[in-house]
């Protein structure tokens, strides 16, 4: 039996635009002890062809989004584009990508409610982002995604990567084998790409923005270096970040043109390959989900914990 004490995890379907990941599979429920306080939103795995009865099977309970959202602890991959976070009390949790750093009225609203948050970007072990797969398979589905929108390939381009993270080293892997010519900038070669941007086809930014900086990698005025058609893949994604002319965009509409620049700023690419970025996501999450229902003390969750009470915990 569960014990008074234990916290209950509602598992609730994205409501982001294409947004197909799931936090947990049955195959990794498997190794989580407290199954039966574990509660999915009716027709949470039908994307992924698994049925209710799978999560049922295992002890877990298969509820309305409306119970879902009443339990202690909700987690959902994008929660911090969830339209309830504002229904949250200060007795629930959450726990997922927030991305309160990039959003300062999404972090003040956590903190209005006092609504206590486990942010997933955050999340390290031995010095190694627990969802590093996710952001490797974010470079990877850009590249794919991208060239697919202007209807062709990187065969016989020759391309810039600015980075050198887990979403470049995915960038820079699906680009080698579609045949390009990858030519890699680190973050101290900032003027030295703008100087050499005229000799590419297409250029890729993989640099986590620092959202203190007020200038660009990448400014308005540099596009007229670069040749008419060519293609910027911004899979950071900054608003007026690293690139100045990118603004976000959606897997329904993922490009637009400036000053003959065709601009590709999906955020979240993972979720063209959601079958492969839910089972990487599910691995990790798997491994955490004891310690939230028990409250027990965890390292990596306490590093990751941005608001609670009120209060900021550590940074965004």
């Amino acid at each position: 039996m569960q014990s008074t004490h234990m916290k209950e995890i509602g598992f609730t379907i994205g409501e982001k635009e294409n947004e197909r990941r799931r936090a947990i599979l049955p195959e990794d429920i498997l190794k989580v002890r407290y199954k039966e306080a574990l509660y999915f939103e009716e027709h949470y795995g039908e994307i992924l062809n698994i049925p209710d009865e799978a999560y049922r099977a295992l002890g877990c309970h298969i509820v309305s989004r409306e119970i879902v959202l009443t339990k202690d602890i909700i987690c959902e991959p994008k929660i911090g584009d969830a339209s309830y976070l504002h229904q949250l009390t200060e007795k629930q949790t959450i726990f997922g990508w927030i991305h309160a750093g990039e959003n300062k009225q999404r972090n003040q609203l956590l903190l209005d409610h006092k609504v206590t948050a486990y942010e997933w970007a955050n999340m390290m072990k031995d010095n190694r982002h627990c969802f590093w797969k996710n952001n490797y398979l974010a470079g990877e589905a850009a590249i794919l995604h991208a060239y697919q929108c202007i209807g062709s390939l990187p065969s016989r381009a020759k391309v810039a990567v600015i980075g050198r993270g887990n979403s470049a080293q995915g960038a820079i892997a699906m680009l080698t084998k579609l045949g390009a010519e990858v030519i890699v900038y680190n973050r101290k070669q900032e003027a030295l790409l703008r100087k050499e941007l005229p000799v590419y086809d297409a250029l890729v930014n993989a640099i986590l923005w620092d959202n203190q900086r007020k200038d660009h990698i990448i400014y308005e005025t540099d596009l007229a270096k670069m040749k008419k058609g060519a293609l910027i893949i911004d899979i950071s994604c900054d608003e007026n970040g690293g690139i100045e002319t990118s603004i976000p965009t959606t897997i329904e509409a993922p490009t637009y043109v400036v000053k003959d620049i065709v601009h590709y700023v999906v955020d979240h690419t993972p979720s063209i390959l959601y079958q492969e970025a839910t089972r990487s996501i599910s691995q990790e999450i798997c491994k955490y989900l004891d310690d939230l229902i028990e409250s027990k003390r965890n390292h990596v969750l306490e590093q990751a914990l941005i608001t609670q009470a009120g209060r900021q915990v550590n940074a965004v």
